[in-house]
């Protein structure tokens, strides 16, 4: 070992000896930041933790208290600003978001399923007509161009195509 490393190893030493006897202090200062015990008891442990590892950035002669003191506080100050960023927000935002934003869908997409068998029941001509007008969204006029049937008809077909399936449906969830 040189004559600088050992200086320096005396030295962290002294200073280290000089750190417990301001444990007192540093414990009613950590106190009087948080106002509890166990909160201050933590504060004066990662500030010494903080304070051993960067030893060798303390400048010998100086006032070590200061030193010490200064680092509690930016700990204690860096602390409050994380809990701030991790703090939930107000009351009404947890109740707000404590419940479901969506509606399940499960039901409804039991009854679609349903519904679509319903319509594949119907009889050829009553299903082509639903299927081109309330499932494509074709107009009634359209539709009987392309059935070449009478725009009367079309109506006709298609509003007993939905009485069929309400009344399909309604025997089956019996």
């Amino acid at each position: 070992m040189t004559r600088q490393e050992d200086a320096a190893s005396c030295r962290e030493i002294i200073v280290q000896h000089d750190i417990l006897e301001l444990l007192p202090v540093l414990r009613r200062r950590a106190w009087r930041l948080t106002r509890q015990w166990d909160a201050a008891d933590d504060l004066v442990q990662s500030t010494l933790l903080r304070a051993i590892e960067n030893i060798e950035k303390f400048e010998p002669g100086t006032n070590l208290r200061a030193w010490l003191s200064i680092i509690m506080r930016n700990i204690f100050y860096n602390e409050i600003r994380l809990r701030r960023r991790e703090a939930p927000g107000r009351a009404d935002c947890v109740s707000v978001s404590s419940r479901a934003s969506v509606a399940p869908t499960q039901e409804w997409v039991l009854r679609a399923d349903e519904a679509m068998r319903a319509v594949g029941r119907l009889p050829e001509p009553f299903r082509e007509m639903f299927r081109l007008v309330v499932i494509q969204g074709e107009s009634y006029e359209t539709s009987a161009r392309i059935c070449d049937c009478a725009m009367g008809t079309v109506k006709s077909r298609v509003n007993r195509a939905r009485q069929m399936i309400m009344e399909d449906m309604a025997d089956r969830s019996i």
